[in-house]
């Protein structure tokens, strides 16, 4: 399993290929555009030119794309990863998605002779970067243990949830925490000056204790700074807790910090912010 397909080369997939690049795997990528992918080409990636003629010599295949349309794209079609993979090989699909979508795509999988983990990823540009992404895995659990050596390599929190969707399922959770937290995120930071006080050093009290959290630690201070760079994509995040919400009214479930905080961001991304950082919504606040 040394020879690695990688889908989609953003702001994150970048960092995790050029990280299983480092620990010795052969990486071969496409991406729709080539350029994004010349940096990775520099350091000894192998450019396939269609996904065709990735699937074909690859054992593992990794995607990390933008929306479920275009994990529906990449793997179904005659083109597409599920008819052209080889048997046995591993698809792994990153990309925070569908539940249902990744309960297909594993059943497929298998009716081709073919392995499906789902495995959504948390932790952002800076988590990808230094290998400490957080990653939620659903599917076979013997494929799981099999691509552990892969998942050691790009996170440091690495769990399988149950069959598979569960990986997705797992996202969802995580998403609507962050949804609610980035409202509040907003709110501590501009009280703070409203106040008159320096939210710098309100967030060395605050980060330390109860309140404490990832959004807090590293994306209060972005905002502070007037920093909107793109760890991860208000648009994406749009897509993410609208899908959160579309699982959760299937399951008939109440969700009011989910839906104020999509509709503080669909609010943002109409305002021209749909290409900034989750930590933009700050914006609506000041």
């Amino acid at each position: 399993m040394k020879n690695i397909g990688f889908v989609g080369i953003g702001v994150m997939g970048k960092s995790m290929a050029a990280l299983l690049m480092k620990a010795g795997y052969h990486v071969s990528v496409f991406t729709r555009t080539k350029a994004k992918a010349a940096s990775l080409l520099e350091q000894g990636a192998i450019w396939k030119a269609s996904i065709k003629e990735l699937a074909k010599t690859a054992d593992v295949i990794i995607s990390i794309v933008g929306y479920p349309k275009d994990v529906e794209e990449i793997y179904y079609g005659n083109d597409g990863i599920i008819e052209n993979a080889k048997q046995g090989s591993c698809l792994i699909d990153m990309t925070t998605s569908k539940p249902k979508l990744a309960m297909q795509i594993a059943e497929t999988a298998k009716q081709n002779g073919l392995f499906a983990l789902d495995a959504p990823v948390s932790g952002g540009d800076i988590g990808a970067k230094n290998g400490s992404l957080t990653i939620m895995v659903g599917g076979d659990e013997k494929a799981y243990e099999a691509m552990l050596p892969i998942f050691n390599v790009m996170g440091t929190n690495i769990v399988r949830q149950g069959p598979a969707g569960a990986g997705q399922h797992t996202k969802m959770a995580n998403q609507i925490t962050i949804a609610s937290t980035m409202i509040g995120v907003c709110e501590a930071i501009t009280y703070a000056k409203k106040a008159g006080l320096d939210p710098t050093t309100v967030l060395k009290s605050i980060s330390a204790g109860a309140a404490g959290s990832w959004s807090l630690s590293n994306l209060a201070p972005r905002m502070m700074a007037g920093d909107d760079a793109p760890g991860f994509y208000v648009k994406h995040f749009i897509k993410d807790m609208t899908i959160a919400l579309e699982s959760a009214k299937e399951m008939d479930m109440l969700s009011p910090g989910l839906e104020l905080s999509l509709s503080l961001y669909k609010q943002l991304a109409e305002q021209g912010e749909a290409d900034s950082g989750t930590q933009a919504l700050i914006k609506l606040f000041q």
